[in-house]
């Protein structure tokens, strides 16, 4: 040991601006910091103070040296001792003196930790697009927020207002084509529900002229009511068809007025060529009105019609008469006053020749027609011989005569139905339109 010299005063080391490096002695590393020479007397002390630290080279691993495991920044590597702290009994970690360790010293590289990887982005899905008032909401809604903030640029104002009004502009046309779209729906629906109408209007009129209309009569008709007319097995021959060239419906023996005919006509289809209604069907511009053609014009049908309506009422109370005819009182009605067809008179009043016939009633008037056009249909029976005499005669029987008969006294349909109170009677029923003068009084 040197002997102290009062020249020399003791110094303290400087303490390095950095962290220590880590030297590596046979796998073992110690945080001491680098011995450095003693410096002898002030001047020198001085010298060192002022002179800067050279800078250090930056370690570099030795070839062959096997890189280490990233570690996390500030960790000591296992088996290392705290900095400052002697190995113990004055040995290094490897179990040998200091004194014997080797020359070479290795300078560790610090090491900083790879990033966590963490699971690869998946590709990016479009958000949905909102919908227009949502739009709208948010675009005033930041508005308002910007309006209690003082503008940072000029012109900010005119840019929001803009927006504003683009949003607002592109909402109003979303919904008025929205509400053009409902209108033409409304519109479509409409014009599809019209058309439906007059389809079936004019399907109900063909219906009643196939099995009310005389299988021998013409009809005269617009185009498209004759193709609906011939759809119900009304053969073409029976078609009058009536175009813009057609001077009148004279000829024919019906005529079919629909909207087209009656613009076609005007007021002289009632009053020139058909006066009388047999049946409507539908209302406004789908109306079908069936009318009774007079081949002798108007006035003449009409004093036909007076006469022929006199000797029905005639011919019907004579009926009312006769013992082998039981009526009811509705149809004693109707007889008396002349509503009854002249071809249902001539036969009811031969039937009560050869049988006893029991009469519950009239009917056969068409929907909407015209007064004083004649009932065309009865329910007849059987009934009980005067004093009970004679039995009832079949309803076998009597359909068998009347199918026996001739035009125009044969009927249309002669069918067995069941009345509400349970009787069962024989309908007959007779074709439109009744001809007039058969009675001869005054025809």
């Amino acid at each position: 040991m040197l002997p102290a010299d009062p020249e020399v005063r003791p110094h303290s080391l400087p303490v390095p601006d950095h962290d220590p490096l880590q030297i590596v002695v046979e796998g073992a590393t110690s945080n001491l910091p680098d011995p450095e020479p003693a410096v002898a007397g002030p001047a020198a002390a001085k010298a060192a103070a002022a002179e800067p630290p050279a800078a250090e080279p930056p370690a570099a691993e030795p070839r062959g040296a096997e890189p280490r495991g990233a570690e996390p920044p500030g960790a000591e590597p296992p088996g290392a001792e705290p900095p400052g702290a002697e190995p113990a009994g004055g040995e290094s970690a490897g179990g040998e003196s200091a004194e014997q360790a080797e020359d070479t010293v290795v300078l560790a590289k610090t090491v900083r930790p790879r990033a966590p990887v963490g699971p690869e982005p998946g590709p990016a899905q479009a958000a949905p697009l909102p919908s227009w008032p949502q739009v709208l909401a948010t675009t005033i809604r930041l508005w308002a927020q910007r309006r209690r903030r003082p503008p940072s640029a000029p012109g900010r104002r005119g840019r929001i207002i803009a927006v504003i009004l683009v949003a607002i502009l592109l909402v109003g046309g979303a919904i008025t084509a929205a509400l053009a779209r409902k209108a033409a729906s409304g519109r479509g629906q409409a014009g599809t529900s019209a058309l439906g109408t007059v389809a079936t209007v004019r399907r109900q009129a063909a219906t009643w002229v196939a099995r009310q209309v005389a299988a021998d009569a013409i009809v005269a008709c617009d185009p498209a009511m004759c193709s609906v007319l011939q759809g119900q097995g009304i053969a073409a021959s029976r078609l009058l068809v009536l175009r813009s060239g057609n001077a009148d419906p004279l000829g024919s023996d019906v005529v079919m007025a629909t909207a087209a005919v009656r613009t076609q006509f005007g007021s002289r289809l009632a009053s020139v060529y058909a006066p009388e209604v047999l049946a409507s069907f539908g209302q406004g511009s789908a109306r079908i009105v069936i009318r009774a053609v007079a081949p002798d014009g108007a006035v003449a049908y009409q004093a036909a019609l007076r006469a022929d309506l006199q000797a029905r009422t005639l011919v019907g109370r004579q009926l009312l008469g006769n013992p082998r005819l039981h009526v009811s009182a509705s149809a004693r009605q109707q007889l008396a006053a002349g509503e009854v067809d002249s071809r249902l008179l001539t036969t009811l009043a031969t039937l009560a020749a050869l049988y006893p016939i029991d009469v519950a009633g009239f009917g056969g008037s068409s929907p909407q027609a015209s007064a004083g056009v004649p009932l065309r249909s009865a329910d007849i029976s059987g009934a009980p011989g005067v004093g009970g005499t004679r039995s009832a005669a079949s309803l076998a029987s009597l359909k068998g005569f009347l199918l026996a008969q001739r035009a125009p006294y044969l009927p249309a349909e002669v069918n067995t139905v069941r009345l509400a109170t349970g009787q069962a009677v024989l309908r007959v029923e007779f074709t439109a339109p009744s001809p007039l003068g058969l009675l001869g009084a005054g025809g």
